[in-house]
């Protein structure tokens, strides 16, 4: 028996589901078939990490089945279902079948056209689709308050580290001088 397993809102996964993983800066999307585990496309270096929607552009990417508690592990995840009131979602035994008809085989990746969410939404839709890059698509100031955002955390870092090389380079200098 598998133990049983809910997400951050106590719900307890279905097969067929979207499962949306809340990582620092982006979600990762995959597909639960049942049993504790899901199935989903990694990033360019073989991880579920920022890979899934950042990072480099273009590449090959593994389709896995692992435990769901295993790609999530100390991330927020829920059940989101998003796009059914707009699409009709496919049987739950055919997007079950599909998804373990893929693990193991890869996919050819684009972090605009093909990512880890269009291939969560094409098993559960029949149809690939991005909120995340529709998103920037729509809202170019998003992609831009993202990039201040990212580059003001770097300058932030940057003087952090400064300071603290001064302040270490002084209290040398000053045990030298005594």
């Amino acid at each position: 028996l598998t133990p049983q397993i809910m997400d951050s809102t106590g719900y307890e996964p279905k097969p067929g589901d979207l499962i949306e993983i809340f990582r620092n800066v982006y979600e990762h999307w995959a597909v639960y078939v049942g049993d504790g585990y899901v199935v989903h496309l990694l990033g360019p270096d073989g991880e579920s990490s920022p890979n899934c929607t950042i990072n480099l552009p273009m590449g090959k990417n593994n389709i896995l089945k692992q435990k769901l508690l295993e790609v999530v592990s100390t991330d927020e995840w829920h059940i989101n279902n998003k796009l059914d009131q707009e699409k009709q979602p496919r049987p739950a035994h055919i997007i079950v079948d599909q998804a373990n008809k893929l693990v193991g085989t890869t996919r050819s990746y684009n972090v605009v056209e093909y990512n880890c969410e269009h291939f969560a939404t094409e098993l559960r839709y029949g149809d690939a689709e991005s909120q995340q890059v529709r998103l920037m698509e729509t809202k170019p100031e998003n992609v831009e308050d993202a990039l201040k955002i990212g580059l003001g955390v770097t300058g932030v870092s940057l003087a952090l580290g400064a300071v603290i090389v001064a302040l270490l380079v002084w209290k040398t200098n000053q045990s030298t001088s005594n």
